[in-house]
């Protein structure tokens, strides 16, 4: 029962790259709580029932999406100005990213809390808390959530609009003054 069009061939590979680019763009603009299946689908081209297939459900695209972004490199600590640069640019182009927002907001699903708590753990946090463990700084773990608070509320507080100065600061600028800033005790 063909009407003279060729079959579109699936590419299950291409389907599954699609869906974790849309929904990595969704969760960075609108949370996980605020993005649906639909929207990722929509966003993405395909069938959002692929999201079952690929992923097994939307708490486990998230926690692919943290996976994918992450990788398994281990990350400079943030007071290295090429990380910070990074992280400035990145936050500044795309909003706050999964691992953001679970610093200020929780999300609705646990497995989701988890997983971008864990990621924030491992991008952020661990690695000052080896930088001042080598360093011999006194509770380490504790500068190293405080260094990565005061981070975040910067990166928050530059896109809300309430900090005139700090909005309009060029990111290389920053490096410099949030270097000498976080790294004060070290």
């Amino acid at each position: 029962m063909s009407d003279g069009t060729p079959a579109r061939r699936r590419d299950a590979a291409r389907s599954r790259e699609q869906l974790l680019r849309a929904a990595s763009e969704l969760f960075a603009e609108r949370g996980f709580d605020r993005t649906t299946t639909r929207d990722i689908g929509e966003r993405a081209g395909v069938d959002p029932a692929l999201i079952a297939r690929y992923f097994g459900n939307k708490t486990q695209l998230y926690v692919a999406t943290l996976q994918n972004a992450t990788g398994d490199a281990v990350p400079a600590d943030l007071l290295d100005p090429d990380r910070l640069l990074e992280l400035l640019e990145r936050v500044d182009l795309r909003g706050p990213g999964p691992i953001t927002q679970v610093a200020v907001q929780p999300h609705s699903a646990p497995a989701a809390q988890d997983a971008a708590r864990a990621a924030l753990r491992t991008r952020l946090v661990e690695p000052l808390l080896d930088r001042f463990t080598r360093e011999g700084l006194d509770r380490p773990r504790l500068r190293a959530e405080i260094v990565v608070a005061a981070l975040i509320g910067v990166l928050l507080g530059r896109r809300s609009g309430a900090f005139d100065e700090l909005g309009q600061a060029e990111p290389d600028d920053l490096v410099t003054l949030l270097r000498d800033t976080l790294s004060g005790g070290s």
